[in-house]
């Protein structure tokens, strides 16, 4: 598949980066980031790379769970602007060469959407199979509640209605019917809108949520082949970037059997678990293992590979053993714990600031096969802050300078939407204009691998084999596309090795460091503790980025 021919599929060599508009730039001085902030940063985004901005919830909502409880879908929160401003952040993106895809949150409403209170008011309005009722909920396993700090049910009574709705998130988050046509309707009404005004796609919240309560006579993904084919007829490169959390066998049927007539995207859950797993434990093999157990995917469709997200670092597919180990490197302390499942601490907090194992691991995710995903302050280290109760604790405002309130915002700290973390990681000893300066920041080398990451479009578009290293510390893998391949080793311990690769014939190809630009001269390669190296090994004949 040449570039040409990739030319349609943008995402498979795109650099995705999410943002909470809210926690990005506060530009009119209420200590809420603002549309307008983004757009004064865009210039920022594209020149480390980014190709795609993801945006969090935008639409008004109570903001009772972080804009994910919608009351109008067609609107934006007028806390960060107007529907005028967000065209122009999407000029603006455009204008720049970034895609923009926002979050489609239609597993749920808020229950003050003006669907939710009409269905309450009778049981013949209209809207009231817009949700899932019954006069006698079912009971609910303790495993199934997403929540178990704030609930102990999938149903909660209405006293109006004189019902139990369905909810499998908070209990004012009343799950939407999708076994209802006109609810099907309704989200292709919402899609086709954003569509219109310029969106790229959008990154689908739930996913599996949705397809469980669609009744027996209901083809439980012909939702998501509707959807794909509406969007399609709309716009032909649009994309549909879906939230799976399954094991492989169960992750891959959302992508559709025809081929990929689903979901074209879906986040790669098992590596990124099995992933924080090997860093954990020092040793490569869970993540080889994940890799391998990875099915094979139609050419149309493709993995987002991440190594943080804006939810919990959840580690729910480990088993206790390995979910331990995990905890007792990251987490040790049951405040930096959620739900017994996960983590509520970002990356180099986890890694003690170790900017050898940060880049280590950032290095993986820019050559794992697919499209990586970066969370906004990624690229110059941010941390959480544990003060911050549950999930949010990962949403703190984005660190620009060292002044007040990271420089996010002019206003006095307790008027801030959330507050910055303080000590090693706040914004006096992390942030961008700091590291701007400093050509070996964490934020010029994000810049650089991202540039060549961009670079390497094999990456985005190979196909994967995961090398024998003979070193349980080494992770080594080669990814191929049109006769070249990008070799990536990653060195998990923090002692030297040196490993003899096997990778097959380099008869009459040109064999160079990615990183370096040197040439290699075999395949005995040295690596330092938490070391890594990128090589291409491409015949003599094709030409590629120098």
């Amino acid at each position: 598949m040449s570039r040409a021919d990739l030319a349609d599929l943008w995402w498979k060599n795109a650099l995705v980066y999410c943002l909470d508009i809210e926690t990005f730039l506060d530009w009119n001085g209420d200590g809420v980031g603002d549309i307008e902030g983004l757009v004064e940063r865009i210039d920022y985004l594209a020149g480390i790379g980014v190709s795609c901005l993801w945006l969090m919830p935008v639409h008004p909502s109570p903001n009772r769970d972080d804009g994910y409880d919608v009351t109008d879908y067609y609107g934006i929160d007028e806390r960060l602007g107007t529907l005028g401003d967000f065209v122009v952040l999407l000029r603006t993106a455009k204008d720049r060469g970034l895609r923009v895809i926002m979050d489609l949150v239609v597993n749920h409403t808020s229950d003050k959407h003006p669907w939710f209170r009409a269905a309450r008011s009778s049981p013949t309005n209209k809207y009231r199979d817009y949700y899932v009722w019954r006069d006698t909920p079912p009971r609910t396993k303790k495993a199934d509640i997403v929540f178990p700090d704030a609930e102990d049910s999938l149903w909660a009574y209405d006293e109006r209605a004189g019902q139990w709705y369905l909810h499998h998130f908070y209990s004012h988050q009343p799950d939407l019917n999708l076994a209802n046509p006109k609810v099907r309707e309704e989200i292709k009404r919402v899609a086709g809108f954003w569509l219109e005004l310029g969106v790229d796609g959008f990154r689908v919240d739930a996913v599996p949520f949705l397809v469980e309560d669609c009744g027996a006579d209901l083809d439980p993904h012909g939702f998501f082949k509707e959807l794909r084919s509406f969007i399609s007829r709309r716009r032909g490169d649009a994309l549909l970037l879906g939230e799976v959390n399954l094991p492989p066998k169960d992750l891959v049927k959302f992508f559709g059997h025809d081929p990929g007539d689903e979901l074209q995207m879906l986040f790669a859950f098992p590596v990124m678990q099995r992933l924080h797993l090997a860093l954990a434990r020092g040793d490569a093999r869970p993540l080889a293992r994940a890799l391998r157990a990875m099915p094979e995917i139609p050419s149309e469709c493709q993995w987002a590979q991440f190594v943080r997200n804006h939810d919990e670092l959840t580690l729910d597919q480990l088993t206790d053993r390995e979910r331990q180990d995990v905890f007792d490197a990251f987490g040790p302390d049951e405040d930096m714990q959620l739900f017994g499942r996960g983590l509520r601490r970002r990356l180099p907090s986890m890694l003690g600031g170790d900017e050898r194992r940060i880049r280590l691991a950032y290095s993986l995710l820019l050559t794992l096969p697919g499209t990586p995903v970066i969370f906004y302050g990624e690229e110059i280290g941010m941390a959480e802050n544990l003060a911050i109760p549950g999930r949010m604790s990962v949403r703190t405002p984005m660190q620009w300078t060292d002044q007040r309130n990271g420089g996010f915002s002019p206003v006095a700290p307790s008027r801030v939407v959330r507050p910055c973390p303080d000590g090693r990681f706040s914004p006096m000893a992390v942030n961008v204009a700091q590291q701007r300066r400093d050509p070996e920041s964490m934020l010029n080398w994000f810049e650089r691998m991202i540039r060549r990451r961009r670079e390497t479009a094999e990456l985005g578009a190979g196909r994967l084999t995961v090398l024998d290293c003979g070193d349980d510390s080494v992770l080594g893998h080669v990814v191929e596309r049109d006769g070249v391949r990008i070799l990536a080793v990653h060195n998990l311990s923090d002692e030297p090795r040196t490993v003899k690769l096997r990778i097959g014939s380099t008869e009459g190809c040109e064999v160079s460091d990615l990183l370096d630009g040197g040439p290699v001269p075999d395949f005995d390669l040295k690596l330092d503790g938490y070391g890594y190296r990128w090589i291409r090994i491409q015949p003599s004949d094709v030409r590629t980025a120098p």
